[in-house]
């Protein structure tokens, strides 16, 4: 896992060069990982911008600040669970471990099912529409995804499979995860991928195309934290340009179900890292996303007909 240690981050076809990128902070001797600020600033922005999106459809901007208070707290929970859930070999030895956030382990469609869950009860309680809470609060999700994908760029992790392509990423070796260094032996890779052959096969690549650079090694990787923080950064656009033009309550919330899902089902085949469904190789995250374009997509042909006809 990610040491204490500063080191470089390269993208080497880009001729960028990150020198001494830290982890976290020290104050009054106790450690505040970047993560966490990272985060925090997403949930702050995300929030601000569902206030905005409020105030330009005219709604009550102090609706979305009490369901945030409330919703915030919920979907940090199930972005937790989530990961647990599909990852108890990282807690079973340690348990108590569960509750450190600050190395990471935080799924983001368990946030969105609890942020959702959170909406089905608070508008039910408000007596209000949770479609009209879902197509803002959706805004301010996504705008909270985007910038929270840059706690991985300073946690080192969530990246992809090796590539020597244009945005390639260099990693210290010494602060990744253990499977991608020398102390992890191939037999024991083996064992924990055990039926997921795609997944070991990746991380082999990785550790068999080490690269040394100044007396340091890396690994070269895709950095997918990247690729989804733009891809959300595209989708927040679309959805902010066609809020005004909907033809029905919950047509912005089903567009981004489908555009995020679609770009996670791309994103998702790219890293070493996922979360499998149980005693599978396939990816939880991945099959989610695929479903949800699916259905997300059905409901959008349905719903506008009927908005058409109306």
């Amino acid at each position: 896992m990610l040491d204490s240690i500063n080191t470089n981050i390269n993208f080497p076809n880009l001729g960028i060069e990150l020198k001494n990128i830290a982890s976290g902070i020290d104050v009054f001797g106790y450690r505040i990982a970047f993560y966490g600020i990272i985060i925090g600033i997403g949930m702050l922005f995300g929030w601000l911008i569902a206030e905005w999106t409020a105030k330009r459809t005219g709604q009550n901007p102090e609706f979305y600040l009490d369901f945030a208070l409330v919703a915030i707290a919920v979907s940090v929970i199930g972005a937790r669970v989530y990961y647990v859930i599909f990852a108890w070999d990282e807690f079973a030895d340690n348990p108590l471990s569960i509750l450190n956030l600050r190395t990471g382990g935080l799924a983001i469609y368990g946030g969105i099912i609890g942020g959702v869950l959170t909406a089905l009860i608070y508008t039910k309680i408000k007596k209000c529409s949770f479609w009209l809470l879902a197509d803002t609060g959706c805004i301010g999700l996504i705008t909270g995804q985007m910038i929270g994908r840059w706690g991985n760029f300073f946690n080192r992790e969530a990246f992809g499979k090796y590539s020597n392509g244009l945005f390639a990423m260099q990693l210290d070796r010494r602060v990744v995860s253990d499977v991608y260094r020398e102390s992890v032996l191939v037999s024991r890779l083996k064992e924990i991928y055990a039926g997921k052959t795609v997944a070991l096969e990746r991380i082999l690549e990785i550790r068999n195309s080490v690269v040394t650079v100044d007396g340091v090694q890396y690994i070269q990787v895709h950095p997918t934290f990247l690729y989804e923080s733009f891809w959300n950064l595209c989708l927040l656009i679309i959805l902010i340009l066609y809020t005004k033009h909907k033809r029905f309550d919950g047509e912005i919330m089903l567009l981004y179900l489908a555009g995020y899902g679609l770009g996670r089902v791309w994103i998702e085949g790219l890293r070493t890292d996922q979360l499998f469904l149980w005693g599978t190789p396939f990816a939880v995250s991945q099959l989610l996303s695929a479903l949800l374009v699916i259905g997300s997509v059905i409901l959008l042909i349905i719903k506008r007909q009927k908005a058409v006809k109306k």
